[in-house]
């Protein structure tokens, strides 16, 4: 058979048919959209693990700047009413301290009750273990709160100065410049005995 033979039966052709040639656009174009979506997930997810561990080294900043510590003021230690028996000073902050660089017991960190704040924001934080605020992290922020608890139920908060139990919790939050609201990256929380 020759090929003149073959074109009057039409059983030879050349090139691809509109059809064959949309349908293998299309089996391609899905492809690429694929694998840059794919991409796309790759790199939202990379930024978040970098975060991630970025907010873990904040809260472990704080841990190790208050291994050491004191529970209470080494100087006043914690003051009760003699009458009621009620905690009157000694918690938080002491008259005296007016930085990071003056708090001498871990009470200290819970500030004026309602925790402590180091963020790129106030210019005071966030802190390293050494005191010292980490420059160039705009958006993150730690803040470490103070609580005691129950010594035979450590999830059981009480009031300040009455057990010998401490919970200290860190959390480090992040703001990105295109988000309305922090978001909470990690806790770092530990029990801090007699």
């Amino acid at each position: 058979m020759t090929f003149s033979t073959l074109k009057r039966h039409g059983e030879a052709r050349r090139g691809f048919t509109l059809i064959e040639t949309a349908l293998a656009t299309i089996i391609v174009g899905v492809g690429v959209v694929a694998i840059v979506s794919a991409q796309q997930a790759f790199h939202i997810k990379n930024n978040w693990s970098t975060h991630a561990s970025t907010a873990t080294l904040l809260g472990n900043e704080i841990r190790e700047m208050t291994l050491n510590l004191p529970r209470h003021d080494p100087v006043t230690g914690l003051i009760y009413d003699p009458n009621t028996g009620d905690l009157i000073g000694g918690w938080g902050w002491e008259a005296n301290e007016t930085s990071v660089e003056d708090l001498d017991d871990i009470d200290d960190f819970d500030g004026d009750g309602a925790g402590l704040i180091f963020s790129a924001a106030l210019g005071n934080g966030p802190v390293n273990a050494q005191r010292q605020v980490i420059l160039n992290m705009p958006g993150w922020t730690q803040t470490v709160y103070v609580d005691n608890v129950d010594p035979f139920d450590i999830t059981s908060l009480q009031d300040d100065g009455t057990t010998n139990m401490l919970r200290v919790e860190v959390i480090v939050t992040y703001q990105a410049p295109s988000d309305s609201t922090p978001r909470e990256m990690t806790r770092v929380s530990w029990i801090t005995p007699n």
